[in-house]
């Protein structure tokens, strides 16, 4: 195994800016496969930019993202990169599970036809085949009672376990979070939290964005704070929640603890 094949995840050297706001200012993460690493720091570190970089729905300035040793979103050539077409995005992306704060389900489709429509779509699996899977996943989120519901009819906490759903439809190599609680309202947080604990406690392989400290305590195997567009602390949640050396870590955790 190589290096780079170690790794479910791996930036290098990232950078990302949009006009003359630099957000992320040379990023070196990796991730190693069945590990949960969540994200913290305050709005407008990074974060949510980080996380679209790694399924390339924003491109990287500077450095490299890989996936299980694949270089996302280029080839390499001559020594210089060179973005792939759009299909072999698409392709890589089908690999990328991604759960958005927003749901984003289809809200003409059923629970049932929103976890079913990528397998088929994205990957080519057969109908039958991937409704099936989907219904084995609603049951796995607990809407197992929900396949015929449309997204209106759900509450916003059944909404983000059927946008779970349908990201594990895709069978995918990571699974991305982002701020996965943050549209909720607090009675219905807990619910998609034990979902993605679950999936934790599973071996899968996660990177998550979340300002839920217990939450990041009890299914983290590394914590990183970003700050400014930098990794400034990062570390078993144990050392970085409850001993964090930099001050930028202590200051935010005293606003949010």
């Amino acid at each position: 195994m190589s290096a780079t094949e170690e790794y479910a995840v791996e930036l290098r050297g990232v950078r990302k800016s949009y006009g003359r706001s630099e957000v992320l200012r040379g990023i070196d993460l990796t991730v190693r496969p069945g590990e949960v690493t969540v994200l913290l720091g305050p709005s407008g570190s990074g974060k949510s930019t980080l996380l679209r970089l790694v399924n390339h729905l924003e491109r990287v300035d500077a450095g490299i993202v890989r996936v299980d040793g694949e270089l996302i979103g280029y080839r390499r050539s001559g020594g210089k990169l060179h973005e792939l077409p759009e299909r072999e995005i698409l392709r890589q992306r089908s690999r990328i599970g991604f759960v958005f704060q927003n749901f984003n389900l289809f809200p003409h489709l059923t629970a049932l036809e929103n976890v079913a429509l990528a397998p088929v779509a994205a990957q080519g699996r057969r109908r039958g085949d991937a409704e099936t899977a989907a219904r084995e996943l609603l049951e796995r989120v607990g809407l197992a009672d929900k396949t015929a519901a449309y997204p209106r009819q759900l509450s916003g906490g059944q909404q983000q376990r059927v946008a779970i759903a349908r990201a594990l439809a895709l069978r995918p190599r990571v699974l991305l979070f982002d701020e996965p609680t943050s549209a909720l309202d607090p009675e219905l947080v807990g619910e998609v939290l034990d979902v993605i604990a679950d999936l934790a406690g599973s071996g899968a392989t996660m990177v998550i964005v979340t300002h839920e400290i217990g939450f990041a305590r009890k299914v983290a195997d590394t914590v990183v704070l970003l700050d400014a567009g930098r990794i400034v602390e990062q570390g078993p949640p144990g050392q970085v929640l409850d001993h964090p050396t930099h001050p930028r870590t202590r200051a935010f955790l005293t606003h949010v603890l």
